[in-house]
Parts: C-alpha cells; sequence; structure tokens
C-alpha cells in the first residue's frame, strides 16, 4: 500500500496542473472568496499578491474598477503558457494607483512569461520621490528572463524626482542585476502604452552590466507603438542591449519642468550595440541641457536612426557623443553611427537658461568614430528673435578628443534666414552632395553642392503626424531627382516607405522621386504605419 501511494503521488506531481482564471473586484469582491469566477472574485491587491500563479494563468480586473497599493505577483509563466494580467466587463480600464506610497504601482520582481494589459496605472504622491515609477520590471540574481510584454496600459501622473543623479523617476522603468547569477531580459516588448505625466522618464532601463568589461546585454527588447506626452525628461532609452528595436513612437508636448542644467533628450541609446530606431516622432523637447528628438551616446556601436521626424525641439534634431576621457575597458566609445531618411523642422530653438544660445540643429561631440549622416532633410524657419542659436552642425571635444570620421551625404539643408557651421578640430570630417539653401555662414568644403532651391511641394511647419512631412516631396524638375550618390546597404526605402531604386542614382533628401520627370510622386506608405 505505501509504494502505491507513492506511485500515485509521484504521478500527480509529474501531471501539470490546469491553468485557471482569477478574477478582481473592488467593489464587490471578497478577499474570503476563490477569485474563479465574476461571482466570487477577489477584493484586494493583497490577496492578488499572496497567490502563487501558474503557466496559463489569467488575472482579470474589473473594468471601472479601482485598486490601491501595489500589485506585486509572484509566479512564473512558461514558454507557450505565459501568465496574462487583462481587464474584464465594460467601461473604462481598471486603475491600480500606488497613490505615492509605493516605489511602484506594479512591479514584476524576479518573474518571466507575463503579460500585463489594458490597465490604468497611476503613482503620485504627496511630495516627490526618487526612483518612483508606475511600472517597475526588475530582475536579480535570476538568469534570462523571457517574455515580459506590457502592452495597451495607462501610465499617468508619476512624480518621480526630476533629477537624473538622485533617481529620477519612471513611467516604466526595467532593470537586470546580479553577481551571484548573471541576470537580462530576452523578450521585452512595450506596446500600445500611453503614458501622461511621468516624472522625469518615459521608459527606460537600467542594467549592471553595461561596462565592456562586464558586458551582458538584453536580448530581443522592443519598444513600439507608444504615446509620451507631457514628459519633461528622457523619453525612451534602451540601456545594456543588444539589437534594441524602437519604433513608432510618439514623443510630444514636453513640459518645462526640470532644473537647470538637467540633461535629457527624446529617443535615444545608452551603451547599447546594434540598436535601430525607425519611424519615431519627437516634438516639444525642452530640457534645459541637450534637449534633442533623437541621440546616439556613448558606449553604443552601430546604432541605426532611420525614418523618423523630429520637429520644435529646443535642443536640436540630433546628438551624438562620447565621453573622451571615459574611455578603456569599459567604454568601447561611439562607433558606427548611421543617421538615414529623417526629416527635421524647425529644431534648435533654445532661448531661456544658462545653456541659452546653444542648440545646434546636429551636436557631435566626443571622439565619436564614423558617423554617417545621409538623405536627411533639414528645415530651418525663421528663428525667434533673442538669444537663439542658428547653428547647423555644431562639433566638439566632450572629455577631450573630437570626432573623427564623420560624413554628411545627399542632404538637404534648407533655412529660411542663415545658418552657420562650427566643425572645431574634428578629425576628416566630409560633405559630398549636399544641397544648401539660403545663407549658408562658414559652409565646409563639398565638391558637389548644390546651391539651387529643391523644390519642395510645400514645406514649412505643420501639425503633427506624419501627414505633415509629405510637403517635403519634391516637385517637378527638382535638382535633387536622381542627383545623389549611391550609399551602399542604403536600406532599401526612404522616408514615406518608397522603394528606392536600382536603376539609376537615388534622390537628394529623405523623400525619392517615383516616376518619370514630369509626375509628381504619389505619397508612398511607410511599412507598419496606421497610427
Amino acid at each position: 500500500m505505501r509504494r502505491f501511494l507513492t506511485i500515485v503521488l509521484a504521478a500527480a506531481v509529474a501531471l501539470p496542473v490546469a491553468a485557471a482564471d482569477y478574477y478582481v473586484d473592488s467593489r464587490a469582491g471578497d478577499d474570503a472568496n476563490d477569485g474563479l469566477s465574476p461571482a466570487r472574485p477577489w477584493k484586494t491587491l493583497l490577496r492578488v499578491n499572496e497567490h502563487l500563479f501558474k503557466p496559463g494563468d489569467r488575472l482579470l480586473f474589473k473594468a471601472r474598477a479601482v485598486f490601491q497599493g501595489q500589485l506585486r505577483p509572484h509566479g512564473s509563466g512558461a514558454e507557450g503558457a505565459p501568465i496574462v494580467i487583462d481587464a474584464y466587463g465594460e467601461g473604462p480600464k481598471p486603475r491600480i494607483d500606488g497613490e505615492g506610497k509605493v516605489p511602484a504601482a506594479v512591479y514584476l520582481y524576479n518573474v518571466e512569461y507575463w503579460e500585463v494589459n489594458n490597465l490604468e496605472i497611476t503613482n503620485r504622491g504627496e511630495q516627490r520621490q526618487a526612483g518612483r515609477a508606475g511600472v517597475y520590471v526588475h530582475i536579480e540574481n535570476f538568469g534570462a528572463a523571457h517574455h515580459i510584454v506590457l502592452k495597451g496600459l495607462e501610465i499617468h501622473d508619476v512624480n518621480g524626482s526630476l533629477v537624473k543623479q538622485q533617481g529620477g523617476g519612471y513611467g516604466i522603468r526595467w532593470r537586470n542585476e546580479g553577481d551571484s547569477k548573471w541576470s537580462r531580459f530576452d523578450g521585452l516588448l512595450i506596446e500600445n502604452c500611453r503614458l501622461r505625466r511621468c516624472e522625469r522618464n518615459g521608459i527606460v532601463g537600467v542594467s549592471a552590466y553595461w561596462k565592456r568589461s562586464k558586458w551582458y546585454p538584453s536580448l530581443n527588447v522592443v519598444i513600439r507603438n507608444n504615446l509620451l506626452e507631457e514628459i519633461p525628461g528622457d523619453g525612451i532609452v534602451p540601456i545594456g542591449c543588444d539589437g534594441a528595436l524602437v519604433e513608432y513612437n510618439v514623443m510630444r508636448n514636453g513640459t518645462r519642468l526640470l532644473p537647470e542644467g538637467e540633461a535629457a533628450a527624446g529617443i535615444w541609446p545608452w551603451s547599447c550595440d546594434n540598436t535601430v530606431i525607425q519611424y519615431n516622432e519627437v516634438s516639444g523637447h525642452k530640457a534645459p541641457w541637450d534637449g534633442q528628438g533623437f541621440d546616439a551616446d556613448w558606449n553604443c556601436r552601430n546604432t541605426l536612426i532611420q525614418y523618423n521626424y523630429s520637429h520644435d525641439n529646443e535642443g536640436g534634431f540630433l546628438l551624438v557623443c562620447t565621453k573622451g576621457d571615459f574611455q578603456g575597458p569599459d567604454n568601447a566609445g561611439n562607433v558606427g553611427t548611421i543617421v538615414r531618411y529623417n526629416i527635421s523642422v524647425n529644431d534648435g530653438l533654445r532661448a531661456t537658461g544658462k545653456h541659452a544660445g546653444f542648440s545646434p540643429v546636429f551636436h557631435i561631440s566626443g571622439p565619436v568614430e564614423n558617423t554617417h549622416i545621409y538623405n536627411n532633410v533639414v528645415y530651418l524657419m525663421r528663428k525667434p528673435s533673442g538669444e537663439v542659436d542658428r547653428t547647423l552642425v555644431k562639433m566638439g571635444n566632450w572629455g577631450g578628443p573630437w570626432p573623427v570620421d564623420t560624413r554628411f551625404t545627399n542632404n538637404i539643408f534648407f533655412t529660411e534666414e542663415w545658418t552657420a557651421y562650427d566643425l572645431g578640430r574634428a578629425v576628416r570630417t566630409v560633405f559630398e552632395n549636399n544641397v544648401y539653401y539660403g545663407e549658408h555662414r562658414l559652409r565646409p568644403p563639398d565638391a558637389r553642392a548644390m546651391l539651387e532651391d529643391p523644390l519642395f511641394v510645400n514645406p514649412g511647419l505643420f501639425p503633427a503626424g506624419f501627414r505633415a512631412p509629405l510637403g517635403y516631396r519634391l516637385q517637378r524638375g527638382s535638382p535633387c531627382i536622381a542627383a545623389g550618390v549611391p550609399v551602399p546597404d542604403n536600406g532599401g526605402r526612404d522616408f514615406l516607405g518608397q522603394r528606392l531604386p536600382g536603376n539609376r542614382p537615388p534622390s537628394v533628401g529623405a523623400i525619392e522621386w517615383i516616376g518619370p520627370p514630369g509626375r509628381s510622386p504619389s505619397p508612398g506608405r511607410r511599412p507598419g504605419a496606421g497610427r
């Protein structure tokens, strides 16, 4: 009999445990219930946090319900059987309100195979607190955490610190760390979320393995189709990743909240390899330092910034930098950045604070190497009166050394008044086959420079969104048509998603002329577009 019971128990342990749906309703629920049906829901986050969830389980929160405190679920799913958080019932998304009493309203710690969908999340306290977050995904001495999905979340009013060195604050934050067992994310997706008034930052990663002497990057990180509004600091920043993809995001209407000296930018990698930043729109950034729409930052290799729309950012369109006095085994520098087929309109407007008068459209600083900037459109409108920078390209020497091997090719630089260049002592900076229309002071040598009007269809500043750049198509008779220098491995498409020609030279600028002379190109469809 003892042997028989042992066999039965062993067989029971080997059988998979059936997944279950658990319901939570803050108004009609009771924590004494089993939570297994809408008629017997749990009531509080405390009851949810006590439970150990299993692969395939679903945790469903009642629409319209409000839950105070922190959601910190336990247990992990499995490949093909993630644990899913979602809403049930009709009405607004269920709300998780940290009330500023917890570091994060939703905290996923040392778990994997989780999908968190369709929640409203807020975490506002009476006073700002460093490190405060809406959602915090954290692994420590865990190994590889697979399949973490944050989708359809509305995260707002998170008042963390406005100072980066104090720990900042975040709409969504992730961190991987640990000495006894190195840990990283392999499959982190943040998609279709809306962030409003998250202070200081929007979506930012942190890694304990960013140094090249301790390099263990996260993999398959995708940040897609999110809307960030009224964010005063950094918008989207992957850190310590290889192959991160940041696409179809919109960051707009930045707030002027950061204290003097605080630096921030829209979308940029830090200590990452092979990052792709594409089909994003960043506008209205107002950070007192930096403040560009896009950036390829230090310890980054092979960053690709393509098909983006940048406008009205006070600090400019683009920063490419690395710190020259922090080189060696921990910093690989900034090598191989490519910036192509983007459109920048009315960037570089800083007129307040101690850095007023410094906001070049392109700021390239430190010993960055092999940067290629080609087939972009930069349209400079008349600057407001006062101390506003009118520099198009500024080379700097952050930490001592200067940029090396920077190339500008097939770009259209159009200014309504005047603009200037300051290349400092940068090494081997080459301008080739660019259009310089308007007054360009201290224009660098360009043996194939074009000074004619590019003949845009309808240039200028229009309402936000990706229909506005249609005005930067070329008219019939433009000198830019088929006048470009061929660039190998150019991605095969232009800003609008139109295929680049293979049987003739490309056009100069970000939008290719499609069709014979005499016919204006039709608006192409950007791959995956449809926001």
